[in-house]
């Protein structure tokens, strides 16, 4: 082999590692899965949008649902522009319903969570060595840590909304906004139809007590709103 094509093959290599570091980079590895370090992005989901053409149930049924007097469909309003204009390609994605969630997913090489899943990632601190003030093995009452200061709830903090991706308190296992800011689809169901699926950690729109592992919140499957997002997670 000459130098020129040793120099090639070790540029190849380099930049394949490069390439996975940085896919990487996105997720945190945990003992039986890799998650979603952060909700799932606006420019993340509008790369899916632009691989595969997909318009979403909000875009072509005239918008997505805020609470007010009940739900009120909100023209405009979809995961392009949360509370209907144009925003931070950092902020989550949402109008999206549990079909569009793992729509995506599957298209990123992953899958929606389990709620036992979601549950352990985002309490459960299970990373080999784990920074100050975390502990290995430990389940925390918040995903927060101790408390659920930090986290963007309806509680005085400086989001009046949704929050940009890793704005935030980092949590457990590294994972940000494991409770509230959005809530996020699991694969739970209230039975074998799965016309129900189970959201988690809470929102912006709740107080903390929403953020608890133990909450049930079961939400109709095909039902979009500004506060619902998600994230992935990924077999290994």
């Amino acid at each position: 082999m000459t130098i020129k094509h040793a120099l090639s093959a070790l540029l190849f290599v380099t930049s394949a590692a490069y390439a996975q570091v940085r896919m990487d980079e996105g997720r945190v590895v945990l003992p039986s899965f890799a998650i979603d370090r952060t909700e799932v992005t606006i420019a993340q989901f509008e790369r899916y949008v632009h691989a595969t053409g997909t318009v979403t149930r909000a875009e072509k049924e005239g918008g997505g649902f805020e609470y007010g007097a009940g739900w009120e469909r909100r023209p405009g309003w979809s995961w392009r522009k949360p509370d209907g204009q144009t925003t931070r390609a950092d902020m989550p994605a949402v109008h999206l319903d549990f079909a569009e969630a793992q729509a995506y997913c599957r298209w990123a090489g992953g899958r929606l969570p389990t709620g036992a899943e979601w549950q352990t990632a985002g309490f459960t601190e299970l990373r080999d060595a784990p920074p100050a003030p975390w502990t290995k093995g430990r389940t925390y009452p918040w995903a927060t840590g101790d408390s659920p200061q930090g986290a963007n709830t309806s509680d005085p903090d400086p989001w009046p909304r949704a929050a940009p991706a890793g704005a935030t308190r980092q949590g457990v296992n590294g994972l940000y906004d494991m409770g509230a800011n959005v809530w996020e689809w699991t694969t739970d169901s209230t039975d074998a139809t799965g016309r129900e699926r189970r959201t988690v950690g809470g929102s912006w729109w709740y107080g903390a007590f929403n953020m608890k592992a133990d909450v049930k919140a079961f939400k109709p499957a095909d039902f979009y709103a500004v506060y619902i997002g998600f994230r992935c997670v990924y077999d290994r």
